[in-house]
């Protein structure tokens, strides 16, 4: 394994460089996204858009955990830089943060290599990538008060899968979504609208504003993804083509907890916490992104 550290390539830009100021920042929204809603979520979806868009709502999905029950943390991110097919792993020893490194679990990084499933990160283009990174500060800061090497993370580079693929990283991941004591975070953004984007649905017959149909887009998806049926998620994609950009990650873990569920006696139930919009758009000219916090919490049946 390599001794090499990731450096928080996009502190300073995407968010802020200065450890006093981006703790400050945390603390604000993720005291404002209230109590938990109760149980410890076993795994949740986050954007990864700079945090002056969406700090204030990916701290919903991340006031879902109990920080003292977690030992190894999943981080599934889309490829936004490299053509990839299946995941790639890390051959970093840590990523850094400015709250703190945060240390490669490599016990679990070389089981899920010795599986002959994954590649491995271009060093270059896993520093580029903003996907996983953008969770990563969110992750220091909830886990702040557990000791050193309590507890390590486990990136994950997702690309373009085909559904038998999601299928099979689903199998491989559903043994990890079983132990409670591992927390999957899916990074991903959800409509992503404007010509910029070359996606512009738009019903002018509706008289409602265009914001409000992205709205309404979002949560029919959001709505496919709660019923916990891959197929429902991937049906939804086909029909509407939505630009939801981590819908690979969020498919693998609706696949490994579809495996989980179909192996165990236990119910699951995955709520949506907050949504947002990075920008209203009310003409053809605009653009925005969308983005939400959810939480799968997993129970067993008495």
């Amino acid at each position: 394994m390599s001794s090499s550290i990731r450096n928080a390539t996009h502190a300073g830009s995407w968010y802020s460089d200065n450890p006093k100021e981006l703790n400050k920042q945390l603390t604000e929204w993720l005291t404002a996204a209230g109590p938990r809603i109760g149980g410890h979520a076993r795994a949740i979806i986050s954007p990864h858009a700079g945090y002056s868009y969406c700090g204030s709502t990916a701290a919903y999905a991340f006031k879902q955990i109990v920080p003292d029950q977690i030992e190894t943390i999943f981080v599934l991110g889309p490829s936004h830089v490299v053509c990839l097919n299946g995941c790639a792993l890390s051959t970093c020893s840590r990523y850094r943060t400015p709250l703190g490194d945060l240390y490669i679990d490599h016990r679990v990084n070389a089981e899920l290599r010795e599986t002959g499933a994954f590649d491995t990160m271009d060093f270059r283009s896993e520093e580029a990538e903003h996907s996983l990174e953008m969770q990563l500060p969110f992750i220091a800061k909830v886990m702040e008060k557990q000791p050193a090497g309590s507890y390590g993370v486990v990136p994950i580079l997702v690309g373009s899968l085909s559904s038998s693929r999601q299928v099979s990283y689903g199998k491989i991941f559903a043994k990890y979504v079983a132990d409670p004591r591992n927390l999957f975070v899916i990074s991903s953004d959800f409509c992503h609208w404007g010509n910029r984007f070359h996606f512009t649905p738009y019903e002018h017959n509706t008289g409602l504003p265009i914001h409000e149909q992205i709205a309404a887009l979002d949560k029919q998806g959001m709505e496919a993804i709660s019923r916990l049926e891959p197929g429902a998620f991937n049906d939804y994609l086909k029909k509407t083509q939505n630009t939801i950009c981590g819908r690979n990650p969020i498919c693998v873990m609706l696949q490994a907890a579809e495996h989980f569920r179909q192996m165990n006696n236990h119910s699951a139930e995955l709520r949506f916490l907050k949504y947002s919009q990075s920008n209203q758009c009310r003409n053809l000219s605009d653009s925005s992104v969308s983005y939400a916090a959810g939480a799968l919490f997993i129970s067993p049946r008495h």
